[in-house]
């Protein structure tokens, strides 16, 4: 029975120095990832952090985006008023070209009417010199109407010449505003594109923010995972240093055993008091023997035989 015991409270003593060497290297292990989840938890405040402004410059960027396509659709509908007013006045350029045309016309016959009429008068003159005195009077009107025939030939030719420089000015101008209106459709169709990308801009920019804010989500939700898990290795640290701690109290009651193998021949087993150290090497556990302390007597221990019965222990 001595023997059972002994072998007992050695194996008991092994299993306190295996405790306590497992419960130092998990407190030492859960110290150490402790750390390691302070600093990924500082780490992933600060990314939450920047992830955050990244969702702001972002978010004003998709505001920007859409003012710029707002006005970009406000410079299309201008510039396609500014192509249809191009486009009137193009007609009207037309259409005025088209009257200087026909005034042109019109004092053309009004030339050849000029003409015919001091044809006309010519002969009357001639024929006014045939009749002599008698047509004497007759000579003077013709003369006149000569005249004026003369004067509304040359008043005719100037118009027709201004008429004619009209015309070419209005052609002229008929011409370049031909140039602007396609000038201005070109611009209509460059400013119809850029109102199709910003809209793209705008929208992927849309896209962007919604995935950042997924992101900025994702990331303060493992923040929070990692605050939790800190939380957690704290405690187990802690319960890790109050098992260390069990096992060192269980190791010293232990310790008050004295082994047949640590005690001299012929001697009775004893009570010890020396505690069992708290770190214990886990290659080669070393056990220093405690002071031997007599035994005291009592009512509520009998006393041990000399024999080693320990039945009553």
């Amino acid at each position: 029975m001595q023997d059972s015991l002994t072998r007992t409270v050695a194996e008991v003593r092994r299993s306190v120095n295996e405790i306590n060497t497992g419960a130092a290297e998990i407190s030492s292990g859960n110290t150490n990832l402790s750390s390691r989840t302070e600093e990924q938890a500082a780490s992933l405040e600060e990314t939450a952090a920047s992830m955050e402004e990244l969702a702001t410059a972002v978010k004003q960027n998709t505001e920007h985006a859409h003012q710029a396509n707002g006005l970009a659709a406000e410079s299309r509908g201008v510039a396609l008023r500014g192509g249809q007013a191009v486009d009137q006045v193009v007609q009207t350029m037309t259409r005025i070209s088209d009257s200087s045309r026909r005034i042109a016309e019109i004092v053309s016959v009004i030339d050849g009417i000029a003409f015919q009429t001091n044809i006309l008068a010519l002969n009357a003159a001639v024929e006014a010199a045939r009749a002599g005195e008698q047509g004497k009077g007759f000579a003077v009107v013709a003369g006149e109407v000569r005249s004026l025939a003369q004067r509304s030939a040359q008043a005719a030719r100037e118009v027709k010449d201004l008429i004619e420089q009209s015309t070419h000015n209005v052609d002229s101008g008929a011409a370049q505003v031909r140039e602007a209106g396609e000038t201005m459709q070109e611009i209509v169709t460059s400013v119809q594109r850029v109102t199709d990308i910003m809209a793209e801009i705008s929208a992927a920019s849309q896209e962007q923010s919604a995935g950042i804010e997924q992101v900025n989500q994702t990331v303060v939700q493992m923040d929070e995972t990692t605050q939790q898990n800190a939380a957690l290795v704290e405690e187990a640290t802690a319960a890790a240093r109050a098992m260390e701690d069990q096992a060192v109290q269980l190791g010293e009651a232990v310790a008050r055993f004295r082994l047949a193998s640590q005690a001299t021949p012929g001697a009775t087993p004893r009570l010890a008091t020396a505690p069992l150290p708290r770190q214990v090497a886990a290659a080669a556990p070393a056990h220093r023997p405690a002071p031997a302390r007599a035994l005291r007597s009592s009512s509520a221990q009998p006393a041990l035989a000399a024999d080693g019965d320990w039945q009553e222990f």
